[in-house]
């Protein structure tokens, strides 16, 4: 018998085999009738159907009244309906049969192909259970039976775990190596360097000039771009055995070493000027519309079209290039002699075209057919000969490899000159400006190294593609490859709040404000309709950190155009027909996908941009502040009515300990969460089905102030947010898009947010330079966005505000208090002023003990430092506070803005 008979003949008889059933199997039609009972209160509502037929409503139990479609009860206790339905859907899919149960207080919805008496949709918070018409048990025994499973939340579950760490994250998370860029900040000519880990396929180690985002062009070759390959050591074998790691772990200063068998290759490579020495007063930047017009996704209104084009011609002119400066040491570990191996620049124009360069053999200089000069090779000191070269290496010596590219090509006079530079002077020079800059900022130190590093490194990285002319003008506050957006920019520019850089954060909202449009909108990225609010968000937030009356005069007629755009538009969805529905939204995409609904993200950020703005101009224009005030209020009470409105429509969802909790659609439109596939589409996107429900999602409300943490629909959002869409509490794709780290800290939930933080920082940064990927799937590169989340949740779980309460340390590890550790920031800024804290853990000897300063004129009314024991211990003794167990916090009642507190265990 042939192969091709045997497989037919074992397919058709392994057809014939019925499959087991195990329960009900998926696809089997739901129920046609169900059980809903309240245990107490007198129930009355609405019932209606969606893709279905609403046929009796029958009170099993209680007193009271049922009509076609209404039912009331008039005892207080054991309520019990039973509802039937025809012509339903109880498949799998789209269109399913959804019955909403609609009162004024606790109204939901749920899939009726979902009802079963195993899993009975049991919802606590709102004291009623549905299930099947033959479960004749009371809400008691259903709660009783379900308790007796001892089923855990995921929420439930992190809690029951250790506390999670970077690496016992990063045994779990995507290990993804990441280019490097370095540059100067303020001037958009950087330098991309990567590998073959972070550009899988290329064979060579890969400089990529850029302007910003954009690659260099070169006009000798009909404008296409340009990247250059170098390699040291034999090539690409069986084993990575490559490392890199910035200077001293923080400054944009990329150390590599190769291990190639008994040679070592230990590389460093940095960016300074041409010509003139490396500082603070020398360097001049790039003008910052130049620098957005270079950015990926920028919206140039005609006007700003025309005003970039002399910045554009001006910045072509410039005499002086920045330059990639690299050494390679050769070092032979061997006990013989060894060969070293080195292939110095081979530029790559465009898709490999086929270009005539060449190697002068005399100056070491590689240059086009032009004549103009890419690249200045030397070995040992000297003149490279060859493109490539072999070199033997006697044991314990070396061989050095260096080669200088200037940003663009330059011609043949420049680089005579630019060959006299020293390597060893300008990486000195390097070093002193970069670490100038770590000292004009606050500083943190926390006992955890990769933490602690990527908190310097990271405020670095940000600075690195700033980009702007020095020393006062409008800064570009880019993203990585893309243009400054309102809302990716904003934790960025808080963050320079947060470090002591009043002036970077000031002169960054700039930006928007000169890019604001005639009708006082603001939008400057991909159609984004979200950005106006956010920048708003942005604007108060500078204000609360700084108290810069000055700054809000001057901006102030652009504060107000903004809030009256954001109104105006309002106003156009202001109808009767809309009550309930999206009454008073603004409706438009806020991010890639063009879903252009009334999405809860974008009436946050509306909600939150206008009443930051009228906190602004309380002080500087109170009838103003008042107005705008009012309107805020307004819309916060409408957006709250129509969340109401799509929470009695969405689907209730299963939870791991036996609850079914609530759900919201992104949008007022949608019936429930897009990724239930309620209605036939498809929507993937961004490498995720959860994009517009978690990444874009009405958590939103919560971080837009529009609801309260502590509220219930606050943290049954997080309940089903957590079940069904993260995983190890981490969202998908692009995951610092969702706003439920900061909601774990402000409700408490320390170990949640920590599986947060470590999962997604170890699976999106790159481990050995800190530069962040946008997506999880390597995607966008340099991405300033995300990193600037991760520095913001970590100054959240150093210190947050509430209120009139400084909450110090709110989020730490324990682990952080482990014997001999200490924890000392240092004139960071808060809304409460300036913060100076130091923590020494000396639990060997039973203590832990804090000293804080806060004395500025807005010092907060009382401050909670959580000091957490290692073990989790409670403390027996405390002095300077009030002891709270339960969070392990000392609290400081009305502070007079110094203290020292002790926990004794």
């Amino acid at each position: 018998m042939s192969t091709s008979n045997s497989v037919r003949v074992i397919l058709l008889i392994w057809l014939a085999i019925p499959f087991p059933v195990f329960g009900q199997t998926v696809g089997s039609p739901g129920p046609r009738q169900v059980i809903i009972q309240w245990p107490d209160g007198q129930p009355a509502g609405i019932i209606d159907v969606l893709n279905g037929n609403l046929s009796n409503i029958e009170i099993v139990r209680g007193e009271g009244r049922a009509t076609r479609n209404s039912f009331v009860f008039d005892s207080k206790s054991n309520a019990v309906l039973r509802v039937s339905f025809d012509n339903v859907n109880n498949n799998p899919g789209s269109d399913p049969t959804i019955v909403s149960v609609r009162n004024d207080r606790n109204p939901f919805s749920f899939f009726l192909r979902d009802v079963s008496k195993d899993y009975p949709m049991y919802i606590p918070e709102y004291r009623v259970v549905v299930t099947t018409s033959d479960d004749d048990r009371s809400y008691g025994k259903i709660e009783s039976s379900l308790k007796s499973r001892r089923g855990r939340t995921k929420l439930e579950q992190i809690e029951s775990e250790p506390e999670e760490s970077f690496d016992s994250a990063a045994m779990r998370t995507r290990n993804q190596p990441c280019p490097t860029w370095l540059g100067l900040s303020r001037d958009m000519r950087i330098f991309d360097l990567a590998d073959n880990r972070a550009y899988p396929g290329s064979e060579m180690n890969m400089i990529t000039p850029r302007n910003a985002s954009a690659q260099v062009r070169l006009p000798e070759f009909d404008n296409q771009t340009v990247q250059y390959g170098y390699i040291v050591g034999r090539g690409q074998g069986v084993a990575v055995n490559t490392t890199r790691r910035l200077e001293e772990g923080v400054l944009p200063i990329l150390h590599s070493m190769l291990v190639d068998d008994d040679v070592e290759y230990r590389s460093t490579a940095f960016v300074s000027l041409e010509t003139s020495p490396l500082a603070a007063q020398t360097l001049v930047g790039t003008d910052w519309l130049v620098a957005d017009d270079y950015s990926i996704g920028h919206m140039f209104t005609k006007e700003q079209e025309d005003m970039v084009k002399p910045r554009l011609e001006a910045e072509s002119k410039k005499t002086e290039s920045t330059v990639l400066y690299y050494r390679c040491e050769a070092v032979n570990r061997a006990s013989v002699p060894r060969y070293a191996w080195f292939k110095t620049l081979r530029p790559i124009v465009g898709a490999w075209m086929n270009i005539t360069y060449s190697l002068d053999r005399e100056t070491g200089f590689s240059s086009f057919a032009s004549g103009n000069v890419y690249g200045i090779s030397r070995l040992n000191g000297r003149p490279l000969h060859d493109e490539e070269i072999a070199v033997m290496v006697r044991p314990g010596e070396k061989a050095v490899f260096e080669f200088l590219v200037p940003h663009s090509p330059v011609s043949k006079s420049r680089a005579a000159e630019l060959v006299k530079q020293s390597f060893d002077v300008r990486l000195v020079e390097c070093r002193r400006f970069w670490e100038a800059k770590l000292s004009n900022a606050a500083r943190i130190s926390v006992p955890e190294q990769r933490i602690n590093e990527m908190i310097q490194s990271g405020l670095l990285q940000l600075d690195l593609i700033t980009y702007g002319n020095e020393p006062d003008s409008t800064l570009t506050p880019t993203i990585g490859i893309y243009s400054p957006i309102g809302t990716e920019s904003s934790p960025i520019i808080q963050f320079y709040n947060s470090m002591a850089l009043p002036d970077v954060a000031r002169r960054s909202l700039m930006f928007f404000i000169k890019q604001q449009h005639d009708d006082g909108m603001f939008q400057n990225f991909g159609g984004y309709m979200v950005e106006t609010g956010a920048a708003l968000w942005s604007m108060g937030e500078y204000f609360r950190y700084t108290r810069d009356t000055t700054w809000v005069k001057l901006v102030e007629p652009q504060l107000l155009k903004a809030c009256d755009f954001l109104l105006r538009w309002r106003a156009e969805y202001m109808k009767p027909e809309l009550k309930g529905k999206g009454y008073g939204m603004i409706a438009g995409k806020v991010a890639d996908p063009n879903d252009p609904y009334h999405q809860y993200m974008l009436k946050a950020y509306a909600y939150l941009g206008i009443s930051r703005a009228a906190e602004m101009l309380k002080d500087v224009d109170s009838d103003q502040s008042k107005r705008i005030s009012r309107e805020a209020e307004a819309w916060k009470n409408d957006i709250r009515a129509s969340l109401m409105q799509s929470i009695s429509t969405s689907p209730v969802v299963p939870l791991g300990d036996g609850r079914w909790t609530i759900t919201v659609p992104p949008w007022t439109e949608a019936i429930g969460p897009r990724a239930l596939h309620i209605k036939p589409e498809s929507y993937f996107s961004h490498g995720t089905v959860t994009v517009p429900d978690v990444l874009l999602g009405p958590l939103y409300l919560v971080f837009g102030e529009v609801l309260a943490p502590e509220e219930q629909v606050s943290r049954m959002m997080l309940d089903y947010h957590t079940e069904l869409f993260y995983q190890n509490n981490a969202a998908f794709s692009q995951p610092y898009y969702s706003r439920h780290d900061w909601l774990q800290l402000k409700l408490g939930l320390v170990k949640p947010f920590l599986k947060t933080y470590y999962n997604t920082v170890s699976a999106l940064a790159d481990r050995e330079t800190y530069t962040f990927w946008e997506h999880v799937f390597q995607v966008s590169q340099h991405k300033t966005h995300e990193q600037a989340w991760f520095l913001m949740e970590t100054r959240w779980m150093l210190y947050l505000e509430e209120g009139q309460t400084l909450k110090l340390l709110p989020g730490i590890p324990r682990k952080w208090m482990e014997d001999g550790k200490q924890i000392t920031m240092t004139n960071v800024r808060s809304y409460f002023g300036p913060i100076s804290l130091q923590v020494n853990s000396d639990v060997t000897a039973g203590f832990i003990e804090a000293s804080l300063s806060c004395n500025s004129q807005f010092k907060p009314r009382i401050v909670s430092i959580r000091l957490p024991h290692p073990e989790g211990k409670r403390a027996v003794k405390v002095t300077g506070g009030t002891y709270d167990p339960g969070t392990e916090s000392i609290l400081i009642m009305d502070f007079t803005g110094a203290a020292h507190v002790k926990a004794e265990y």
